[in-house]
């Protein structure tokens, strides 16, 4: 046989013949593993249409009303009765491993960013799936798996999960206190939140500083959780020490930053560990790898157990094991009644979890086995449950709810409901039935409209009135940004509607300028006063459309004194939340510790300003482009929060132009550090050495980023004036839109 002929590219015969294929799409090393230090602007992109299978024009409020939620319920209930025996349930009832399922979905929510919740249904991706506090909840969405398929996309998996996790309350007997629909699915994992500095799964060495029990024992920001891979807070304490006290302020910081009160958190406590038990029958050297490390054989599922039948008796999580009460399937009071009437001993499982028992053998007959019928044992505590009798706030907490038990069932009911919709907005996006009519004030309540809206024709005298106040663009652009700016599109909460930017604490945050806020705030409550007043029939209008109002019209002005004429869209029907309708701590939580869309920063942190720039944006769902526009846009207008000009990069400032991105993209524009934190810049010309310009990292990283200097590109040649001015205000009026739930779709409303 003749040799095949010889390849000149590839280098002859041995690299034709050769079948050594090293990387495909992925593989590393990629641009991230090269310089891990660059800006991740494709988090800009998560979650991507492109992703799902459902397609844009796909309605889910219209999916999930096709629905009757009664017969879902019911066949929900009956899964839960129903052992199966790839997985038994423990007592012959799923129900508590449903609960479990529901709380470790919303419990990841925390407050200072709005990341986390059930509100997506990411517990179906890694991280979460994979967590070692979410040990086995694979198994429970298997479970729940055939009822998705026969639902197909009328319920969403994040619904399905928390309406599971609720029905298994009411089929053992509590009754809630509503479930309200419209979680909508995401269909990749989410890379964009920030679950803590460890690389090590079940370590809390570097999020903390300073020694348990101390005051000086602070958790670091946005993070909620104690530990890495866990939903709240190490079973025996912190680094597993096993002290209750300095269990209780870990529990106490932990839920705080999850929205949590101490009331709420005892109930929590209490309520959940009502039902159902923890899991350490099998030594942890047992496990298989978590899901997203275990082989392709295992389609998904992780912790595999070898020992035993790796289920049932055997089943491994945490590694502690034991049940809190007697009827583990029923809802009674007997957690608090345990937890009282019993002095606590320290022992350890198989599996080598630490937990507390009845000393000197009390009680070694009072919890029945999950599994083998005719064994019993003695009731388990974990170090969080004996926190709550020695810490002296959650033990008065406890008596109350122990000696009336009435409190507790209220109790418990309103923080499962809040623990389970925190994330969800404002009451006007739930769906269904169910929804309870109350609206609770961890939901931001704004009243209801009750008046006609304005014209075309006010809206144009309104502007002009606007502009005759003699506010500048500047003020009046600012202000708008500051109420819209505070939208978070993790768990919907702020935005312009409501207002609360001329509330505390929003009025006094150093970001809004206050003395110049309060001056703007003055002059549009008159016109509000002025127009409320006169002859306009029904018509009225809101302080918070004034704002909004406001904005537009300085920009409208600011792009005629470029020659532009352009006009801002604006819908009116917002409407003024009240001083009693404002948690001002809950609402505290919004204020930015940086909003580099107006320069500011609050203090000196570890991470990149420029970072916290792109956190911002992504938590007012802003692409690349769109924050770019921006930007630019709000540099040349002068809304810096201090009257800085740093990044003011035009000889008129207060017209809209694209001359931020002409005079970054200078080539005669030498940049230089002025602080040694290299946080401040001046720009001198490189021939002459005259000062041009100063500028911080918030502006200076659209040019040295390649994503974004790529987007500046556009917007600064001859060609991109007008493409970027017609960005900007769709960019814009998207920021001021974000919380308008109740035009996104008829179904939403309340």
């Amino acid at each position: 046989m003749s040799k095949p002929s010889k390849c000149p590219i590839a280098g002859g015969y041995e690299a034709i013949e050769s079948k050594r294929i090293g990387g495909a799409i992925g593989t590393p090393p990629m641009n991230a593993d090269w310089w891990p230090g660059q800006l991740p602007i494709e988090l800009l992109h998560s979650q991507s249409a492109k992703a799902n299978p459902l397609g844009d024009n796909f309605d889910y409020p219209a999916a999930f009303a096709s629905i009757d939620i009664d017969v879902v319920k019911k066949d929900i209930a009956e899964l839960l009765i129903t052992s199966q025996d790839f997985w038994p349930a423990d007592y012959g009832n799923y129900g508590p491993q449903m609960i479990r399922m529901a709380w470790h979905s919303a419990g990841s929510y925390r407050v200072f960013d709005g990341r986390g919740g059930s509100a997506q249904g990411l517990q179906r991706f890694a991280p979460l799936y994979s967590w070692e506090d979410n040990g086995n909840i694979d198994k429970s969405i298997r479970l729940l798996q055939p009822i998705k398929l026969k639902y197909g996309e009328n319920i969403s998996w994040a619904d399905l999960i928390i309406l599971a996790g609720n029905v298994a309350l009411e089929q053992m007997g509590f009754k809630t206190f509503g479930f309200g629909g419209g979680r909508i699915d995401c269909y990749e994992a989410d890379d964009a939140s920030y679950w803590g500095p460890e690389t090590v799964m079940a370590t809390q060495d570097k999020r903390w500083l300073g020694e348990p029990g101390t005051k000086e024992y602070d958790l670091e920001n946005p993070l909620a959780a104690s530990r890495q891979s866990l939903i709240y807070v190490h079973p025996e304490g912190p680094f597993g020490n096993m002290d209750p006290l300095s269990s209780a302020q870990e529990i106490r910081i932990t839920f705080g930053r999850m929205g949590m009160n101490d009331a709420e958190t005892v109930a929590l406590i209490a309520g959940g560990h009502a039902f159902g038990k923890s899991h350490g029958g099998s030594p942890k050297s047992f496990l298989g790898p978590e899901p997203s490390a275990a082989p392709i054989e295992n389609q998904a599922l992780g912790w595999l157990n070898s020992n035993g039948s790796g289920k049932a008796q055997f089943t491994t999580t945490n590694g502690i094991e034991g049940a809190w009460t007697s009827n583990p399937t029923r809802w009674d009071h007997e957690y608090l009644k345990n937890l009282f009437a019993f002095d606590w001993e320290q022992c350890e499982s198989v599996a080598g979890g630490k937990s507390w028992r009845p000393k000197e053998g009390a009680a070694s007959d009072l919890i029945p086995d999950a599994h083998v019928e005719g064994l019993r044992h003695p009731p388990m505590m974990m170090t969080t449950d004996i926190a709550l009798i020695k810490d002296p706030a959650y033990l008065e907490v406890c008596k109350k709810f122990f000696e009336t038990p009435a409190l507790l069932d209220d109790a418990f009911a309103k923080a499962w409901y809040k623990l389970i919709h925190r994330d969800m907005g404002p009451k006007n996006r739930l769906l269904g039935k169910d929804v309870p009519s109350e609206e609770l004030i961890w939901q931001d309540p704004i009243p209801e409209l009750n008046h006609d809206l304005i014209s075309e024709a006010d809206i144009n005298a309104l502007k002009t009135k606007i502009l005759e106040t003699g506010h500048s663009v500047s003020a009046l652009v600012s202000t708008a940004w500051g109420s819209a700016s505070t939208f978070r599109k993790t768990d919907l909460r702020g935005g312009a509607n409501g207002a609360r930017i001329r509330l505390e604490p929003m009025i006094n945050w150093e970001v809004n300028n206050p003395k110049q806020l309060k001056s703007v705030l003055a002059s549009l409550e008159e016109i509000q006063q002025g127009f409320n007043s006169a002859d306009s029939g029904a018509k009225r209008v809101s302080v918070a459309d004034l704002v909004v109002l406001s904005g537009c019209a300085a920009i409208e002005k600011a792009a005629l004194s470029a020659g532009v004429k352009i006009n801002v869209p604006f819908v009116p029907g917002r409407m003024d939340a009240l001083k009693e309708q404002t948690d001002e701590h809950n609402i505290s939580f919004l204020e930015p510790y940086a909003d580099g869309f107006r320069n500011f920063t609050k203090g000196k942190y570890a991470v990149d300003t420029e970072r916290m720039l792109i956190d911002r944006a992504h938590l007012l769902d802003l692409s690349a482009p769109e924050m770019t526009a921006l930007v630019g846009g709000l540099r040349v207008l002068d809304t810096n929060f201090d009257g800085s000009k740093h990044g003011v990069f035009t000889t008129v400032p207060g017209a809209l132009s694209n001359d931020f991105f002409v005079n970054l993209l200078d080539i005669n524009t030498k940049w230089a550090p002025i602080d040694e934190d290299n946080e401040t810049f001046e720009g001198k010309d490189t021939k002459t050495g005259e000062l041009k310009w100063t500028a911080t990292r918030n502006d200076l990283v659209f040019g040295s980023n390649l994503q974004l200097r790529a987007v500046c590109e556009v917007y600064g040649s001859s060609t991109g004036n007008t493409r970027f001015i017609t960005a900007f205000v769709s960019a814009w009026h998207k920021v001021m839109m974000l919380d308008r739930f109740e035009l996104e779709n008829e179904l939403y409303r309340s």
